[in-house]
């Protein structure tokens, strides 16, 4: 369980931080507004899966405040704001893109941990995470278009996950889903008790956790740069890949540990 907390070191950030050397728990603390992003939680979440390249965190875990994951952007900031010009507007409004490129570049393995509502770009936000946790009474959708807008930086995240024509009758109709239908889509990976959900949880993220951070940052490297190349090229880079980890000192502890049956002792990423 998180043992030490930190804001980040500005409380101004909407993202609390625990963690306890292993795994970092990040909670979006925005309850007031169904914990609806804003640009100080998307730079808090970006700041935390950038730490990760500098530290051996092996799982980032993302949920919300008061049983609520994210109810997408803040429409009431938006309508508060003082008008902008294009220029403005575009300068400011790549933070979901930004934060979901984070999460493909961070070492650690991210969990969307959700519950509640996980609307438009929160919806976004869990797609592009590695794993979707979703308590059984989540609801997923992505109903920008109801307010003339449209998921233009979540549908990166959630195309690839559920695929074309579900994708698009998400994004067109605005339906909101629920988790078992999330994860028969691919949205979800899988679905929780919801009166067991912290409990189940932990012992999810605990089961990721124990891997060697070596080859956790070397497998997600893998599998997201072989993603978009041809068949060729994916079979050339992963045989080069394989070689490197067989190279590692947690491989050779990995197998050492197996026919010593122990539990292995992982080293750091170098």
């Amino acid at each position: 369980m998180p043992t030490r907390s930190t804001d980040l070191g500005n409380e101004d950030l909407e993202v609390t931080m625990s963690d306890d050397g292993t795994v970092v728990w990040a909670t979006i603390d925005r309850p007031d507004v169904h914990n609806a992003l804003s640009e100080s939680v998307l730079t808090g979440l970006s700041e935390i899966a950038a730490a990760t390249r500098e530290r051996d965190i092996r799982v980032v875990v993302i949920r919300g405040a008061d049983g609520t994951f994210c109810s997408g952007g803040d429409l009431q900031g938006m309508d508060e704001a003082e008008p902008k010009s294009m220029f403005e507007r575009r300068a400011g409004s790549s933070g979901l893109a930004d934060l979901l490129e984070e999460l493909i570049d961070a070492d650690a393995l991210t969990v969307a941990a959700v519950e509640g509502y996980c609307l438009a770009g929160g919806c976004g936000l869990a797609a592009g995470c590695d794993f979707v946790l979703a308590a059984e009474d989540a609801d997923f959708g992505t109903p920008e278009v109801n307010v003339g807008m449209f998921p233009m930086q979540a549908m990166s995240a959630i195309m690839p996950a559920v695929g074309e024509k579900k994708g698009l009758k998400l994004m067109f109709t605005g339906e909101h889903i629920d988790a078992e239908t999330a994860e028969r889509i691919g949205l979800v990976t899988d679905v929780l008790d919801a009166d067991a959900f912290e409990d189940e949880l932990e012992a999810y993220v605990d089961s990721l956790a124990k891997n060697s951070p070596v080859m956790i940052s070397m497998g997600k490297e893998a599998y997201y740069t072989q993603r978009d190349m041809t068949v060729e090229q994916s079979y050339s880079y992963l045989k080069e890949m394989l070689v490197l980890l067989m190279e590692s000192e947690d491989h050779e502890e990995g197998v050492a540990a197996f026919v010593e049956d122990r539990e292995p002792e992982w080293g750091t990423r170098p």
